[in-house]
């Protein structure tokens, strides 16, 4: 795709300083813009490549004063880096802008699917599926029986959707990820056996939901595994069966959360977290990544550590905890100087 700079500016409602014909058909960063790239300047520490850049146009704020002359076309905007993520969320949906189906694919006849739909080759669509308009559903897609996907939801290629899911309107779920796999749940026999309890619950995404490659959301042993509104998923994160993700919760990468665990609203929950199962996770609480969370947590909370403790706890304990040696050393001397002492 090319597009030209007159073109840019009026997206983006800036002014062309240079070239209005210039052409660019891919994004950089400013130290390595080449020619036909558009690139962009927000941070004042990298003025300096702005005159060294071979970047076809750059986006740069209006209040930028040149030093000297640029060879670059330049668009001036109020705020570059919003104008910025506004370009790139232009380029990517056009970049996404499939339309019709491709062949080979399955969609069973008892299925509903909406207006101005991408069904890519190889997908398989259910019984009794219902598809909302403006949907985009990626190569080699499996969505299972009786499953509800709302308008505007994009479906990425290898997503594995179990039925009787419920996907709202707005969403991303991105390739590898599995929505709806039975729950780990299994009782011993009177042999010591384990046999699988039967998973007849569901999952049930709401609207405005990302979730990231490779993750795992299990469908609940009954009832159902709930993602809330605005919940914001990175990469590799399992979410066992019964689990509720509240409203603008969002989870950063290998992320694991238990069984029948209620996470709050507008929480942060960093990387490499663990939390047990059957816990109450507040509103607003803030887990620092690796932290190994064992018992519930209170509104605004923030915990680090494993186990979970206060923050702030655990940054002052920490001190202590690296000078261990040192102190025990100090400790044992004090004994022996008392000692001696009290021989004396």
């Amino acid at each position: 795709m090319k597009f030209k700079a007159q073109q840019i500016a009026d997206i983006l409602e800036g002014d062309v300083i240079g070239n209005p014909e210039e052409e660019i058909s891919k994004l950089s960063k400013i130290e390595e813009g080449e020619k036909g790239s558009l690139t962009f300047l927000s941070n004042p520490k990298y003025n300096s490549y702005l005159y060294t850049t071979n970047a076809s146009v750059a986006i740069v704020n209006r209040s930028l004063v040149l030093e000297k002359e640029v060879k670059t076309t330049l668009i001036k905007v109020d705020d570059a880096y919003k104008s910025f993520s506004k370009l790139l969320e232009f380029y990517n949906e056009v970049k996404n802008n499939k339309l019709g189906r491709e062949q080979p694919n399955f969609i069973a006849i008892s299925s509903e699917i909406g207006e101005n739909e991408y069904i890519g080759a190889f997908a398989f669509i259910g019984e009794d599926v219902k598809i909302g308009n403006n949907v985009k559903i990626y190569p080699n897609t499996y969505i299972g029986d009786n499953t509800i996907i709302g308008d505007n939801t994009v479906i990425f290629s290898g997503v594995k959707i179990y039925s009787d899911t419920k996907i709202g309107e707005n969403c991303k779920v991105h390739s590898g990820t599995v929505i709806g796999a039975d729950g780990f749940g299994f009782a011993p026999n009177e042999i010591g056996e384990f046999k699988a309890i039967p998973q007849i619950g569901n999952v049930i995404i709401e609207d405005n939901v990302d979730i990231g490659a490779a993750c795992t959301i299990d469908r609940a042993t009954l009832g159902a595994t709930i993602i809330r509104k605005g919940v914001k998923l990175d990469n590799q994160i399992q979410i066992a069966h019964n689990v509720e993700i509240g409203a603008n919760t969002v989870i950063a990468s290998q992320t694991g959360i238990a069984g029948s665990t209620k996470i709050g609203q507008n929480c942060m929950i960093g990387g490499q977290v663990g939390i047990a199962g059957h816990l109450k996770i507040g509103n607003n609480v803030k887990i620092l990544g690796q932290t190994g969370v064992t018992k519930g947590l209170r509104d605004n909370q923030m915990v680090y550590g494993t186990p979970a403790l206060n923050a702030r706890d655990y940054n002052k304990s920490y001190v202590y905890f690296k000078n261990l040696p040192k102190i025990v050393s100090k400790i044992n001397q004090i004994e022996k100087d008392l000692k001696t002492q009290i021989k004396k």
